[in-house]
């Protein structure tokens, strides 16, 4: 998929698990762990805003588009 994930560089910079990301934003860890290794087909931008507050970022420290071979 042309979209890459970065979740986990955001939760190692802020030095967060994924259960306490999951708990601040308000889904499961199951859920996160999707999207976090680029399995989610989609995201909700409630989603993203949620992430975004929760890791003080903003929606481009999280995906960024890669051209694919």
């Amino acid at each position: 998929m042309p979209i890459a994930v970065d979740i986990d560089v955001m939760l190692a910079k802020r030095k967060m698990s994924v259960g306490e990301l999951a708990d601040r934003v308000g889904i499961t860890p199951a859920n996160l762990a999707v999207l976090k290794n680029g399995r989610a087909k989609a995201v909700r931008f409630a989603t993203l805003a949620a992430l975004c507050e929760a890791l003080q970022c903003q929606p481009g420290d999280l995906l960024r588009w890669e051209a694919e071979d």
